[in-house]
């Protein structure tokens, strides 16, 4: 008998929890040992970009999870009664939207926050926690005494490898990528600090920017270290360029692509000659830089947090002097840290002026990624695996 498996969140293609969700169920799809149920119905509008003979494969088990979920909305009935595994999508703070109890209770804990106490009651429903790095994983331990399982999360290695440019783009410019909602912790700020000062120097640099998410309007007003802060646009949109350019940037060097959808994201980063990701914490380990690893781009990070679950031998070119960061109303930042421009700046010159090292670094991160099993693949793996052992 297939174990189900209620995975109580929104399966989409443009944002982190719906880009696993929608990993995770379709390598479940047509597994005879498990049965994926997702949290939200699954529409075509989740499914943008999904190619064609990947869709119709799963077509019949993305109309059962609808029909489950519509039942279960209709009926309100018992996971726990129908043998249903439970995994909720826990972020700060730990709450759920939607409470409800399933055979086997497994609560997915990824957060930023590490003003914690005691969470034993907090998340006294789960039998075991779960978690995608080893910071979240260590803060779990020290703050709760349920079971702790961490499972990194990873990319569709399908779809994010190494391949050649178009040929299309202008080949004189060096390009920038930069990925993530906008908000403080992932440092939108430092990356046009740190932008400013390298266009100035080189009049070729270009900064391509996926900053958009499905919720413009809590990024609205972030501001950080820069002098102006993010606006909308007339269509309640972010308005990247015109920030750059109330910050002192030409608006010809940066390069909005507005949200995009993951299948169309490897085109877009194997045109890219770096990428920059100063985030000041991650609870996972990013998965845009996962994503440029893997299509073989040289990515600067910051040595923090999750993505420290990141940083190997020459795989990525890493920030390690990290700054405490304190005082940040509302939220504990334990194991946050503030990069510094001056050395940002220093990497990107690296990477500009060595073409081979550029290469070198590049082609180590697609390495490491599949060496290290950092796929979508692996990931529903372990995934499934553990869940059948409870």
């Amino acid at each position: 008998m297939q174990r189900k498996i209620y995975l109580n969140w929104h399966a989409n293609n443009r944002f982190g929890w719906g880009i696993l969700g929608l990993n995770v169920f379709f390598h479940w799809a047509h597994d005879p040992e498990v049965r994926p149920l997702m949290g939200m119905p699954i529409s075509e509008v989740d499914l943008q970009m999904v190619d064609p003979l990947r869709l119709s494969s799963s077509m019949a088990a993305i109309g059962e999870s609808n029909r489950f979920q519509a039942a279960l909305q209709k009926e309100n009935f018992s996971l726990r009664q129908r043998g249903v595994t439970l995994i909720d999508a826990l972020g700060n703070g730990f709450a759920i939207q939607q409470p409800r109890m399933g055979a086997v209770n497994i609560g997915r804990c990824i957060f930023e926050d590490t003003c914690l106490g005691n969470l034993d009651h907090a998340l006294a429903k789960y039998d075991v926690l779960l978690c995608a790095s080893r910071w979240n994983a260590d803060l779990l331990a020290a703050h709760s005494s349920k079971p702790v399982k961490m499972i990194h999360e990873g990319i569709d290695h399908s779809l994010f490898f190494p391949g050649p440019r178009s040929g299309i783009n202008d080949p004189g410019r060096f390009r920038i990528f930069s990925g993530g909602k906008v908000e403080y912790r992932k440092a939108q700020d430092l990356v046009l600090l740190a932008f400013r000062e390298f266009s100035a120097r080189h009049d070729d640099a270009q900064l391509v920017t996926a900053w958009h998410s499905p919720w413009p309007r809590l990024a609205a007003g972030f501001q950080g270290r820069l002098a102006a802060p993010l606006g909308l646009d007339p269509h309640g949109m972010i308005d990247v360029r015109r920030w750059a350019a109330e910050n002192g940037i030409a608006p010809d060097k940066v390069v909005d692509i507005g949200p995009v959808p993951n299948p169309v994201m490897p085109m877009v980063l194997r045109e890219m000659d770096c990428a920059l990701l100063p985030s000041r914490a991650e609870a996972c380990t990013n998965l845009p830089a996962k994503e440029a690893m893997a299509c073989g781009v040289p990515v600067i990070l910051a040595e923090n947090t999750g993505v420290r679950d990141l940083v190997g031998s020459d795989n990525c070119v890493p920030i390690r002097n990290q700054q405490p960061i304190t005082g940040l109303p509302d939220s504990g930042t334990l194991g946050w840290g503030e990069s510094s421009v001056d050395e940002i700046v220093a990497a990107l010159e690296l990477l500009y002026t060595d073409t081979q090292r550029r290469r070198a670094i590049g082609a180590n991160g697609a390495e490491w990624i599949l060496g290290e099993q950092r796929t979508w693949q692996a990931h529903a793996a372990q995934l499934k695996d553990f869940v059948l052992s409870l």
